[in-house]
């Protein structure tokens, strides 16, 4: 997909593609995302490092089998990148030309990889290839050396599996099973039953190779799995059956020793069957989402599944779950919209069914998730469940407002509830629970919060579909077995000629309320309740309102389904400009007088920034995205950012967020790629990876306390160069105790290496202490002592590893010239 200057897909928005995961050497787990390479830390969950160059969706990532630092990726752009991904530096670009839709790489096959494209002049055919990767001098190198392998391939990466070895190779597709043998060039083709008897369903849906046997492990959609013997012979092979799931088998995985086989589908449980029996196997249940794919790690220790809720899921191989790593859920629908969480300014919405996800935009995953219908949710088609509907927030972040209801279409069942947030829980607790606030469906809501009045101000305002908008204000809860002080309940209810109430928003002072009846805006005085004017532009019903800002507070905005954008005067009633422009997308800036328009036309997303008191935009957006934008939310920055172009200063207090039709997360940004990734990036050292003895550990966090001390008491940090570059010293701390080498063996190379060396001096240095020596013989012996004991202060600060400050030859002079100088006048005074 081809994205414009500006616009990019933030870390964590899209699910991980297709090839997803797999766990680099030692500690860190690399994963494919939209158009990145991410690199994880297993033991803390942090994104260590994000890796971007490629132009479209990254479909496959593997380890370089004769490097294991190093990382192949490839991708819809028709490009295979070879990184360093431990510093993030991509080493090769390969331009193959087709789109890549799976990458494969084996230890055997030198200079080489296998991918998936598309069969040129057949729809929906694809074939696997190897790719000769070309040597050069350049970073940028064509790769046009293909040689078909199979034909009529999967396009799945799980179609695709090597064998032992890399003597063979296996595709899947529907019910037909190839493997191509590749020193006799040989190829058998299997058949299943396309025949649905009995429930069974015998199409193909994954393949695995066995990593020490001639074993080949096929998962079906039917929920069986079976394992493939014999294969080299068309007519003698065999195959027995494992059968637990009860659907679609999505991926399988072999232990690295094979003595295990980890299978998942859509009941989101890990199944390890052992020594290929049905009789011998373990689960792991509750992983929360359907299992999309399976990794292991090279040693062993740890897999991982990957969900369809965009979630990692680390586990160990004692079949216990280790960690997570949640991104932002994809859920079914965001009927909440995109709304910021003002305590936290992250991204609120509807993530697992009936629940609130809080995604951080800064650490790239859920903060946490708020259960608000608080119902187990059946995963069953055709029931009637309860979902979340709408959410806000107050001002503070002290109050949240949600609505729920079910998914009856004539007599929904509604509920609003409200949660006050608690500081030293550190979570949301429910506070009132209204059923039937409405007799029809709400279709908007938000909160009034003055900060001159406190809580006082505090009021909530809902519409809905029956016609009337109501006012909802905190009272003191009279209850005695009432658990907290207040409570809320309806104050006011307000309707306009028995028209459907559809948005409402609130000045940015809180004093004037509007409220969008189908074709007519009506603006009330949030004191008394009054109705003071009304607009209206037809035709075509108001599909979104809101206020201006700062300098541009008296104006209101609104939106035609008709594709109108109009802008009043609240001091004249009257319109003060129109466009015609479907927008289908009105955010506001909370920090500045910019709003943000997307409009829907011929396919194509655009935007336009602009303020209310100047109908000529500051910022035009032409073809943003091919996907429909249907959310948009301004994140307030940290600190304001520096932006030098006058175009982009709209951009400098908040930061515009998209989400598209496809549930894509997408963001505008003055920087370019490179600058975009840098502060992302953190240095992964290679002895980061090396394991560390307690003594090491011990001796480390000794030395930091030192130097946090000397920090505090104002003494110079001065770093021993000749201990840090010392190999015997890391040899000794990074080495664990079994496997050292004798003591008498280390203590000469230590030794050695705490010596400071003799360097050669020039004739300059020699003449300047010659020089120095003259000088010496004509001072007294009372100086002569003084400068010894100085000398051999020297000596041990020096032997200490101690780097002293040298003063230059004129500097010495006149220190001496200054000693013998007599001032004993002094003590007169």
């Amino acid at each position: 997909r081809r994205c414009p200057r500006g616009l990019r897909l933030p870390r964590g928005a899209r699910a991980p593609s297709a090839g997803v995961t797999m766990f680099a050497p030692c500690r860190y787990l690399l994963c494919a995302s939209g158009d990145f390479v991410k690199v994880y830390s297993v033991s803390t969950e942090e994104t260590l490092r994000l890796m971007g160059g490629h132009a479209d969706l990254v479909t496959g990532i593997q380890l370089n089998p004769h490097n294991h630092m190093q990382l192949y990726s490839s991708s819809l752009d028709g490009t295979i990148k070879l990184w360093d991904f431990m510093d993030g530096i991509p080493i090769k670009t390969f331009t193959v030309g087709s789109k890549l839709l799976a990458l494969y790489t084996l230890a055997s096959a030198e200079d080489s990889v296998f991918v998936v494209i598309p069969k040129k002049g057949e729809r929906d055919t694809f074939q696997l290839v190897s790719v000769k990767l070309t040597k050069g001098a350049g970073q940028d190198l064509e790769a046009k050396e293909l040689s078909v392998v199979l034909d009529g391939v999967g396009a799945s990466m799980k179609h695709v599996a090597f064998g032992r070895e890399g003597a063979y190779v296996v595709s899947v597709k529907d019910v037909n099973l190839q493997v191509y043998f590749f020193k006799r060039k040989l190829l058998n083709r299997f058949s299943l039953s396309t025949m649905k008897t009995k429930g069974g369903d015998n199409h193909f849906s994954c393949v695995v190779c066995h990593p020490t046997e001639d074993c080949i492990a096929t998962g079906h959609a039917d929920g069986k799995i079976r394992l493939w013997r014999n294969f080299h012979h068309r007519k003698e092979y065999t195959y027995s059956t494992l059968h637990w799931h009860h659907d679609i088998v999505k991926d399988l995985a072999f232990s690295m020793e094979g003595t295990r086989l980890l299978s998942g589908g859509v009941e989101s449980v890990l199944v390890q069957w052992h020594n290929e029996s049905s009789c011998q196997k373990d689960f792991l249940p509750r992983l929360g989402s359907p299992i999309e794919y399976i990794s292991m790690s090279s040693d062993g220790a740890l897999c991982c599944t990957l969900h369809t809720d965009n979630r990692i899921t680390i586990i160990n191989s004692n079949l216990r779950f280790s960690r997570s790593i949640q991104g932002l859920i994809k859920s079914r629908d965001v009927k909440t919209g995109l709304v910021v969480d003002p305590r936290t300014k992250a991204l609120v919405l509807n993530g697992e069914p009936g629940h609130l996800q809080f995604y951080s935009l800064q650490s790239d995953q859920q903060l946490f998730s708020l259960d608000i219908v608080q119902r187990q949710y059946i995963h069953q088609a055709g029931l009637k469940q309860s979902d979340l509907v709408k959410v806000a927030f107050s001002a503070q972040g002290t109050w949240l407002a949600t609505v729920e209801e079910s998914e009856e279409v004539t007599d929904p069942e509604l509920q609003l509830k409200l949660w006050f947030y608690n500081e030293e829980m550190q979570s949301f607790n429910l506070n009132t629970r209204i059923n039937t606030p409405h007799d029809n469906h709400i279709t908007d809501m938000c909160f009034r919060d003055m900060d001159g009045l406190g809580d006082d101000s505090l009021i909530l305002v809902t519409t809905g579909r029956d016609c009337v908008f109501k006012v909802w204000v905190m009272v003191e809860d009279t209850d005695p077995e009432a658990q907290q002080s207040v409570s809320w309940s309806c104050d006011f209810v307000g309707s306009y000629h028995n028209y459907q109430a559809t948005n409402c928003c609130f000045s940015e002072d809180g004093s004037l309320l509007a409220v969008s009846f189908e074709e007519t805006v009506t603006v009330w005085d949030s004191l008394t309740w009054d109705l003071k004017c009304t607009f209206c532009h037809p035709p075509g019903n108001i599909r979104n309102i809101c206020f201006g800002r700062l300098t541009c507070s008296k104006y209101l905005i609104g939106v035609t389904d008709y594709g109108f954008l109009c802008c009043w005067n609240l001091l004249t009633c009257a319109l003060e400009w129109s466009a015609h422009l479907n927008v289908v997308v009105l955010q506001p800036d909370p920090l500045s007088e910019h709003i943000a328009a997307v409009s829907w036309l011929s396919k194509e997303s655009s935007l336009f920034v602009f303020k209310p008191n100047e109908p000529r935009p500051v910022y035009i957006q032409r073809n943003v995205c091919k996907e429909k934008i249907l959310l948009a939310a301004f994140v307030p920055r940290d600190e304001p950012e520096m932006i030098s172009s006058e175009k982009y200063l709209w951009l400098r207090k908040s930061q515009l967020f998209f989400l598209t039709d496809t549930q894509e997360l997408m963001t505008l940004s003055t920087k370019s790629l490179e600058e975009r990734l840098t502060p992302s990036s953190k240095q992964l050292a290679v002895e980061e990876s090396l394991p560390v003895t307690p003594f090491s550990l011990l001796l480390g966090k000794h030395r930091r306390q030192q130097a946090q001390e000397d920090i505090d008491l104002g003494k110079p940090v001065v770093h021993n160069k000749q201990e840090q570059a010392s190999p015997a010293v890391k040899e000794l701390l990074h080495t664990p105790a079994h496997v050292l080498p004798s003591a008498s063996f280390l203590c000469t190379i230590f030794i050695n290496s705490l010596l400071i060396s003799k360097e050669n001096k020039s004739a300059e240095e020699v003449a300047d202490e010659v020089e120095m020596e003259s000088e010496k013989a004509e001072d007294d012996s009372d100086e002569e002592d003084v400068t010894t004991m100085e000398q051999e202060d020297t000596s041990h600060m020096e032997l200490l590893g101690e780097m002293t400050c040298k003063l230059s030859k004129s500097q010495e002079k006149e220190l001496r010239r200054i000693r013998k100088m007599d001032y004993s006048w002094i003590s007169a005074f």
